[in-house]
C-alpha cells in the first residue's frame, strides 16, 4: 500500500454496472518530502505521475489515501476486472520517524 494526495475527481459517462456506488479519484502519490511534513501533509502534486483509482470509501479532494496497486486491488471484484488501483484506507494522521543513524 502507499500513500498519496486526492487531487480530483473523474467523471464517467459510462461505467461497468458492478462497480456502480464507487467513484474514480485522481491521486498523487507522495514522495519522502511528503512524510517528512508529518501529521497534516499539505496537499501537493508531487512528480510521480499521478493515478486515477476507484474509491467506495467517500475520499474526496485534499483527503489523504492509502491505496493498493495491480493484482491486490482487483482481488475484492469479480471477473472481468477493469481496476488498477483502489483506495483502501482514509488517512487521519501521519507519524513519520525515520532512523537516524
Amino acid at each position: 500500500m502507499r500513500l498519496g494526495t486526492v487531487i480530483g475527481r473523474v467523471t464517467l459517462s459510462m461505467a461497468v454496472p458492478s462497480l456502480t456506488g464507487g467513484r474514480w479519484l485522481i491521486v498523487s502519490p507522495f514522495t519522502r518530502a511528503e512524510y517528512a511534513v508529518g501529521n497534516t501533509p499539505t496537499p501537493t502534486v508531487t512528480k510521480e505521475p499521478s493515478l486515477v483509482i476507484y474509491d467506495d470509501l467517500g475520499a474526496g479532494v485534499g483527503h489523504v489515501v492509502g491505496f493498493s496497486e495491480g493484482r491486490e486491488a482487483a482481488q475484492p471484484f469479480d471477473p472481468p476486472i477493469p481496476i488498477d488501483a483502489v483506495n483502501a484506507a482514509l488517512v487521519d494522521e501521519i507519524f513519520y520517524h525515520p532512523f537516524e543513524q
